[in-house]
């Protein structure tokens, strides 16, 4: 009986697909996806007006009920990932080497410069003038759960792909974020802004393999590039 239980188990490990994996970086996106349902949907019926009439406390209220939604899909995919797809994620990557932290600054360089010709300056200091200091902390907690549902969708993918075409070294996570998020972008905004998600999402895929895989350094940096 004992040695059945280790062949089923087994052979559960074998049966895990890049399709499985793409499903919990596709999920990870629906993530993301539910705050268009509290925005557009949800929140103006219960409030009476639209995202962009929201009081102060209404946009606070929506950033705390987002974070919470965001914080409780990574919390179940980090937790799944390692349960039931043997992808423990939360494991120290590999080591990195100087030029990998100087190409990893050259990327948040870009980033920043992506951001501040899109914003006519730096976005940081024109959030804070234009938000108060209170939406402004506020924005920025919410950021940090932003980034890691992003950084679930690199991760998921690069191990998708990886898994399907068994090659590494190519961010493909950075593809499926730039598809995922360059789309979403501009059906939500415009063309431009979604053509630069994409690129700016296939920049945050290389970050993961510079940073050897490792959750907690490519979170850092990816944050970094994200609100610059």
């Amino acid at each position: 009986m004992k040695a059945i239980g280790i062949k089923r188990k087994s052979d559960e490990k074998k049966q895990i697909t890049g399709g499985k994996y793409l499903d919990l970086a596709l999920y990870a996106f629906m993530g993301l996806g539910m705050e268009v349902v509290l925005a557009f949907l949800l929140e103006p019926m219960l409030y009476g007006v639209s995202m962009q009439a929201f009081s102060t406390g209404q946009t606070i209220a929506h950033w705390i009920l987002t974070c919470l939604i965001w914080g409780i899909f990574a919390y179940v995919l980090i937790r799944r990932s390692g349960e039931n797809y043997q992808f423990p994620l939360l494991e120290r990557g590999k080591a990195v080497r100087a030029w990998q932290w100087v190409v990893c600054v050259l990327l948040i360089a870009f980033a920043f410069l992506m951001d501040y010709m899109a914003w006519d300056g730096f976005k940081v200091y024109l959030e804070w003038q234009r938000r108060g200091t209170l939406l402004f902390l506020f924005q920025y907690v919410y950021y940090l759960f932003e980034t890691m549902l992003f950084l679930l969708i690199i991760v998921f993918g690069q191990k998708a792909c990886e898994t399907w075409f068994h090659k590494t070294g190519f961010p493909y996570g950075g593809i499926i974020c730039g598809l995922t998020w360059g789309l979403a972008h501009i059906f939500t905004k415009d063309l431009l802004t979604g053509l630069l998600g994409a690129i700016l999402g296939f920049a945050m895929g290389s970050v993961y393999l510079l940073m050897g895989r490792d959750l907690r350094k490519s979170y850092i940096v990816l944050f970094l590039m994200f609100v610059l």
